[in-house]
């Protein structure tokens, strides 16, 4: 299955947010409130996502049948992790992209953008309990530190992965 990964524009908010919205739920649940994750809600979502596009957001969208699939949204570090200058904010895909490489392929796309932008290293923030963890790992990120953090009323453990080198995130195979 082809995927084309292209920069986000004001016009994929909608899209973006609906990937948003649609992977929380199921990414994680069982992880955070029920009620929490019904409550999301996408035109609000697309609002900010519209936010968001129309500023300085580096997003990288992944196609499949012209449809968008996931995103990537990075820019400089908002808190320090190790010596990171650049940091991840989100990766999501819709599950039916999920295990095809498509996140690798996003990956690797915002590790490219952020070169360009002399970053050199990168920290992304990830849930404990979220299962697709390992996806970091295989990338050759490893576990800097953890905090503590509330969602929907639940506090939950969060940990922060570093990638020391992204020039090397650049050529993922």
């Amino acid at each position: 299955m082809k995927v084309s990964i292209r920069a986000g524009a004001l016009d994929d908010a909608a899209a973006i947010a609906h990937v948003h919205v649609e992977s929380w739920r199921t990414t994680y649940a069982g992880i955070m409130p029920d009620a929490y994750l019904a409550s999301l809600d996408e035109t609000l979502r697309a609002k900010l996502w519209s936010e968001w596009l129309s500023g300085e957001a580096l997003v990288r969208v992944a196609e499949m049948h012209g449809s968008v699939v996931g995103f990537a949204h990075g820019g400089p570090n908002r808190e320090h992790v190790e010596t990171c200058d650049a940091e991840l904010y989100s990766i999501y895909l819709l599950r039916e992209a999920q295990n095809r490489g498509v996140g690798a392929a996003l990956l690797q796309a915002m590790a490219t953008a952020l070169t360009e932008r002399n970053f050199k290293s990168m920290a992304v923030w990830v849930l404990e309990q979220n299962r697709s963890r390992g996806f970091y790992e295989k990338t050759g990120a490893r576990l800097a530190t953890s905090r503590v953090i509330q969602v929907g009323g639940a506090k939950l453990m969060e940990v922060a992965y570093a990638w020391a080198d992204l020039k090397a995130l650049t050529t993922l195979a």
